[in-house]
């Protein structure tokens, strides 16, 4: 791991943990409501019936969408303030659990599963270590496992402005809490192509990628038969 990623994963945790209690808020915006009304029909639809590996659930936003139709959804992630808020948030007899888990080991967590859920991770992860994440997923689910990924594309006013990029093409945004506190943030935003391309490259079967105005989202499968 180079001292770049440690870095990036520690202004990343650093900044949502600060984040939690208004992470959600990013959902209000008007201009992404018809979008998010398509994701949230085609988010649990895509993972119905299905033992969901969910991860970096956040707050667990789309836990609570997934959970209504999959057999189980068990979300992990590294800030401890965004699980207590995913804990709290989901409604009695839901069928999700949290741990504590590392996007890129995911070896610790319990359980198998035959689907996985990545909403909004993609894009903080650094370019060099894209395909350490992907291939540790595959590798964590069972053969014919379908994967969903969910993520935004940059459109001027609705995002955060990119204020740097770096040597390697990664992008960030400086970021502004409620409290004042400002934070650079790692945020790429790739092509479908590039999407496409490291899904087939890592090993994932007859990725199709879909491109909404705001967001784009992706599903394939991990080799086998689905």
């Amino acid at each position: 791991m180079t001292r770049e990623t440690v870095q990036a994963d520690q202004d990343i945790l650093s900044y949502y943990n600060a984040r939690a209690n208004e992470y959600e808020k990013v959902y209000a915006k008007p201009e992404r409501q018809d979008d998010l009304r398509q994701l949230h029909r085609i988010v649990p639809a895509c993972l119905a019936g299905r033992r969901v590996l969910e991860v970096a659930c956040g707050t667990g936003y789309w836990t609570r969408l997934i959970a209504a139709e999959a057999a189980s959804v068990t979300g992990c992630d590294l800030a401890d303030d965004v699980l207590a808020v995913a804990r709290a948030q989901q409604p009695a007899n839901t069928r999700a659990a949290f741990t504590r888990g590392d996007a890129f080991d995911l070896t610790g967590i319990a359980g198998e599963f035959d689907a996985a859920f990545v909403g909004f991770w993609w894009s903080h992860v650094l370019r060099v270590d894209l395909r350490r994440f992907l291939d540790g997923l595959h590798r964590r689910l069972l053969s014919g496992s379908r994967v969903l990924i969910v993520d935004n594309r940059y459109i001027p006013g609705s995002n955060w402005p990119i204020t740097r990029t770096d040597a390697d093409g990664n992008t960030y945004q400086r970021r502004v809490l409620e409290s004042g506190a400002e934070y650079e943030v790692l945020k790429n935003f790739p092509s479908a192509d590039e999407v496409r391309d490291a899904v087939a490259s890592t090993g994932g079967e007859s990725p199709v990628v879909h491109e909404l105005g705001y967001y784009w989202y992706v599903i394939y499968s991990v080799p086998g038969v689905v």
